[in-house]
């Protein structure tokens, strides 16, 4: 095998090391959906917690419960009436906190899934539980509603 090869062959090991070098320092300093971001307002992007009546969560819970007992707690979409569920507008999904932890998550089909969740869930300590649901062309949204947990 002559120079010609060998040189070839360096390049080559060259280029790749270059590629890899980059797609690596790419994916350190930036996500995938770097420069998206811009496209979305801060008003979008900001979780709503204000009263609408097509898209405000309604949470249907007991205002006390034992620790550690299963209860069941029902989240509608739109507390002044349910929120459609057409192929153009639905509820992404909706989710359950107990304050900052996510407890549980749902996520809806368009047409076929009605925008009413009923999770089960049992708690070790009180707090305020939130859920949030996403519908298609808005922010998030979401609704609190104290818990008492008694031992």
């Amino acid at each position: 095998m002559g120079s010609s090869h060998t040189q070839w062959i360096a390049w080559r090991v060259a280029a790749v090391g270059f590629c890899l070098g980059l797609f690596v320092a790419a994916g350190v300093t930036s996500p995938v959906w770097s420069g998206q971001e811009e496209q979305f307002t801060p008003e979008y992007k900001a979780l709503r917690s204000s009263f609408d009546p097509k898209h405000t969560p309604k949470i249907a819970a007991p205002d006390s419960v034992k620790r550690g007992q299963w209860f069941d707690v029902t989240v509608t979409v739109g507390a002044g009436g349910e929120h459609p569920s057409l192929t153009e507008h639905f509820v992404r999904y909706i989710a359950l906190y107990i304050n900052t932890a996510e407890i549980a998550r749902v996520y809806l089909h368009p047409v076929y899934s009605s925008p009413k969740v009923t999770f089960t869930i049992a708690l070790d300590e009180g707090g305020s539980l939130r859920a949030v649901e996403e519908p298609t062309h808005s922010a998030a949204w979401e609704a609190s509603k104290k818990i008492v947990v008694s031992p």
